[in-house]
């Protein structure tokens, strides 16, 4: 029964994209809303999920299997790339170093930059990586971003068993 769930590629991809749409919604919910700052790290899994969410989309609108193995290959790289981030960025809140550079925050950037410089230093991030700001059942946001990368992964290599075996 769990591999006919992931033998359609395409409805699984969709699934991928819509997820990613609602876990970076609820990033922003809790930076705009709640006024968690994001760190640099934060903002590199951002746009991996961004990156996710629009190959698993391009993947969807396309129904052959060689979009779908292409897809996948693109989506298995990027999740475990965005894992190893969550991964490390877990790491550092677990084991602190002893000096934190991790960016400058916003309005210390308006006030030292030129706005020409500040600009591109906004999408940098500016909270500590270190800092655990929320949790949920014990994890941080780093713990649960690396639980949804490795998620998206098996998601696409359980596409990939489904579709070999569906091919045999």
């Amino acid at each position: 029964m769990l591999l006919k769930i992931f033998s359609s590629p395409r409805r699984v991809w969709l699934l991928i994209a819509l997820a990613c749409v609602g876990l970076l919604g609820f990033g922003l919910y809790l930076q705009h809303v709640v006024g968690l700052e994001p760190c640099p790290m934060c903002i590199v899994q951002r746009y991996v999920m961004v990156l996710i969410a629009l190959v698993a989309l391009v993947g969807a609108a396309f129904g052959s299997r060689l979009a779908a193995w292409i897809t996948g290959g693109g989506l298995l790289v990027l999740s475990l790339g965005g894992a190893y981030v969550a991964a490390r960025q877990s790491w550092l809140q677990w084991y602190p170093p002893e000096v934190v550079s991790c960016g400058r925050d916003f309005y210390g950037m308006i006030e030292t930059f030129p706005l020409k410089r500040a600009i591109p230093m906004i999408f940098k991030g500016g909270g500590d990586c270190t800092q655990v700001d929320w949790t949920f059942l014990g994890g941080s946001i780093a713990n649960w971003s690396f639980v949804c990368f490795v998620a998206i992964a098996l998601a696409v290599a359980m596409v990939g068993v489904s579709t070999r075996f569906k091919q045999a």
